[in-house]
């Protein structure tokens, strides 16, 4: 169990990190995951993560603690729990955001991170199947990238209709510029699910130099001496350390590497010793500079069809999964999502400030059951709030979930955006051709006045939920809040790494898991360049 590298957790980062280490045949390479292989059928098909999100066997399922942003909701917050981590679990929807995201990166002390540095990973890790051949797109990577395989008119006529209302059509958000309506991009290879387990470490788990455990949970790391040495893992085979000659590199993403490094005695001195827990390197910023985005559902009810009352029966469903079968196409395709906008909520604003997911169904939540009637939701966010959270440890016992503080809608900005934000959703859909097909809107609903604006906040805090994107919680940078240093190197311990979405000192505007996936790019870049 001794190996030169050592990756701890095998989600969106955790597997392009051990295939790229492991690339060149010269170092031995262990990945260590919490969870299962990625053997649950589901995982597969494109649209099961309506069967994987909120299932012990492939999701943590955290839960946050109760916020006063949501009006004291507590809400679940889905995480990968198997090989593939979220991006087994996601909605596939492949976004990587604005150049600006990177060059503020750079600009906050993050050296090397700007948009044109990071650009090349982006490329090398995607497989672009769309058209045009653009310097940006990547031809030639691991990970498939494709436009959706499935079409639904409410969700075009959407597209359409925002056309009407002013807003520009984009036909590649990942390109040239990101604002703009239009579709889907997606992490999909024909009609299965592309997860960077199954880009990065199934073609090659054949490799003598790459061994892969799992079902093994990382208890803690242990540091002797200023230098991480070894990974102690809980597992019913009752493995011992995992011993790293030259580095353990952290991929658990933004809630599971926190508490590693906490449970490891890395983090705020006060909170560890309240634990019990030895300080190794008194890092206050472990857990805190917490950000998500925050998603209000607007609900329209619509004469079209959609997938309500083309999945209301048991019979339409058994043609639906014959469909899949035999030609991979249909609504098992179906992304979480078909329809986006990038789009600004004031025409001052430099870049789109707000995010729309245009899905052809309808839910009280959006992993239950769909509603009776045919209704199509304009989920829409901000892409860079100003609130910040924390995550502290319940405990020192490594099986007990940490305590989670989203902190929403905190600042007046925020509150003000995405006020905006559902006024922009409903007045959307008064534009043809969209607007004869309109029968009603669900939610919020006539009880809440278009130009109230209270009465539109308090909705968004009473309904919101996540659209699952925490990031943060082991900012990369040069200040004293600073988790990891711009290679990624845990500070105040020799030979510790963290690389995933905990290290982006500002969210990106946008889902996250492509941003995720070029870290783990840039980051074996950095390892192999220092090796």
């Amino acid at each position: 169990m001794e190996f030169d590298y050592v990756v701890v957790g095998a989600g969106s980062s955790g597997c392009v990190v051990a295939n790229r280490l492991s690339q060149c045949g010269r170092y031995s390479v262990a990945l260590i995951e919490a969870g299962p292989p990625d053997n649950n059928p589901w995982i597969h098909v494109p649209v099961g993560y309506f069967r994987t999100m909120g299932n012990p066997k492939s999701d943590w399922c955290y839960k946050t603690q109760p916020d006063p942003g949501i009006a004291g909701r507590s809400i679940p917050w889905p995480r990968g729990r198997v090989m593939g981590g979220s991006s087994s679990i996601n909605g596939l929807l492949y976004v990587r955001g604005q150049p600006n995201d990177f060059d503020t990166w750079s600009q906050l002390g993050c050296s090397g991170w700007s948009w044109d540095e990071v650009l090349p990973y982006f490329r090398l890790s995607e497989s672009w199947k769309g058209k045009g051949e653009s310097s940006l797109r990547g031809r030639e990577g691991p990970l498939s990238v494709q436009p959706s395989r499935i079409k639904r008119t409410i969700v075009d006529y959407w597209v359409e209709a925002a056309v009407a209302a002013g807003y520009r059509r984009n036909y590649d958000y990942n390109g040239i510029t990101q604002e703009g309506v239009g579709h889907f991009q997606l992490t999909m290879k024909g009609g299965r699910r592309c997860s960077t387990s199954a880009a990065y470490i199934t073609p090659f788990k054949s490799r003598n130099n790459l061994h892969i455990i799992t079902n093994a949970q990382t208890k803690k790391i242990n540091i002797v001496d200023g230098r991480a040495v070894s990974v102690e893992i809980s597992s019913k085979r009752n493995l011992g350390p995992v011993t790293a000659k030259k580095e353990i590199i952290v991929c658990a993403g933004s809630i599971g590497s926190p508490q590693i490094l906490l449970l490891s005695g890395i983090g705020p001195a006060e909170e560890l010793q309240n634990f019990g827990i030895n300080v190794v390197s008194n890092l206050v910023g472990v857990g805190k500079n917490l950000q998500d985005h925050l998603q209000a559902r607007p609900v329209f009810k619509t004469d079209l069809t959609t997938i309500n009352n083309e999945t209301n029966n048991y019979f339409k469903k058994a043609l639906i999964g014959l469909q899949y079968i035999l030609t991979q196409s249909g609504p098992m395709t179906m992304a979480a999502s078909l329809g986006t906008g990038f789009l600004r909520t004031e025409s001052h604003l430099e870049t789109p400030d707000i995010q729309f997911h245009i899905q052809p169904f309808s839910a009280d939540m959006p992993s239950t059951r769909t509603h009776s009637f045919s209704a199509f939701t304009a989920s829409v966010l901000q892409l860079r709030p100003e609130s910040t959270g924390f995550l502290t440890l319940k405990s020192p016992n490594y099986n007990d979930h940490p305590d989670i503080h989203p902190n929403y809608l905190a600042t007046d900005t925020d509150c003000k955006t995405i006020v905006k934000a559902v006024q922009m959703a409903r007045r959307i859909v008064e534009y043809e051709p969209l607007k004869k097909h309109v029968l009603e809107e669900y939610a919020p609903g006539g009880d809440v006045a278009f130009d109230d604006e209270q009465a539109t906040l308090d909705w968004v805090r009473q309904t919101a939920v996540t659209i699952y994107h925490p990031t943060g919680t082991c900012k990369m940078g040069t200040d004293e809040m600073s988790v990891v240093n711009p290679s990624l190197k845990v500070r105040g311990v020799d030979c510790l790494r963290v690389a995933d979405a905990s290290i982006m000192p500002k969210i990106t505007s946008g889902n996250t898991n492509a941003p995720a996936i070029m870290i783990g790019e840039k980051a074996s870049d950095l390892i192999l360049q220092e090796a």
